[in-house]
């Protein structure tokens, strides 16, 4: 019964910072909504679009705090799943996944938000720097060499459901959970993204 309690104080810890959404609270300060501008995404791709690098920053910096501040409430509340070969903070998992889910869909802004992509890295490099590495660095070589941040996030994303079922990480059953959970959130926000990657016309990446 502790433990219940323990993760819904988690979940709902994390949804309520991810509800902090940087790129609303940002864009407010320079007189506009970003929902209403560029790809009309909350998050810091679009931020870098409409209002520059300075924005972005801001942007950048807020969106990776919320998601180790999350991870942090997570790990202090210490509730863990023991396996003969691995254990897991199902407690940290659950509060890195409600700031995501805050990001995307946050209380405090009529729950319109953004795809929730940092958020999601900053929690994944709190719960396993390794497969956050190995994705980040797949994100850098597919934008690299396409210029879509879309492909690049639908591509990492999916790269991190099938690490966390190679043998080698000795992923629990919660973490492959949490894994296609994340995944899937990430594939459901970018799907206009996907579409017009099939069609063609989606955006390219390019700095003021």
């Amino acid at each position: 019964m502790v433990d219940i309690v323990k993760l819904m104080l988690a979940l709902s810890s994390g949804y309520l910072l991810g509800s902090l959404n940087t790129a609303l609270i940002v864009s407010r300060f320079y007189g506009k909504d970003i929902r209403q501008h560029g790809s009309k995404s909350a998050g810091l791709t679009n931020t870098l679009r409409v209002l520059g690098k300075s924005a972005a920053a801001f942007v950048l910096v807020g969106d990776i705090l919320k998601g180790v501040i999350a991870c942090l409430i997570g790990l202090y509340l210490s509730v863990y799943f023991y396996s003969e070969s691995a254990q897991v903070c199902i407690s940290l998992l659950i509060a890195g996944t409600g700031a995501v889910v805050g990001h995307n869909w946050p209380v405090f802004f009529g729950f319109k938000g953004g795809k929730g992509v940092l958020t999601a890295v900053t929690v994944l490099f709190m719960v396993n720097w390794l497969m956050a590495l190995i994705c980040l660095g797949f994100f850098v070589l597919i934008v690299a060499s396409t210029r879509y941040v879309s492909l690049g996030s639908v591509c990492a994303a999916m790269l991190f459901v099938v690490l966390s079922f190679f043998p080698v990480f000795e992923s629990t059953f919660y973490f492959n959970l949490f894994a296609c959970f994340m995944t899937a959130m990430v594939v459901f926000k970018h799907r206009e993204n996907i579409r017009r990657l099939l069609l063609g016309t989606e955006n390219k990446l390019r700095l003021r």
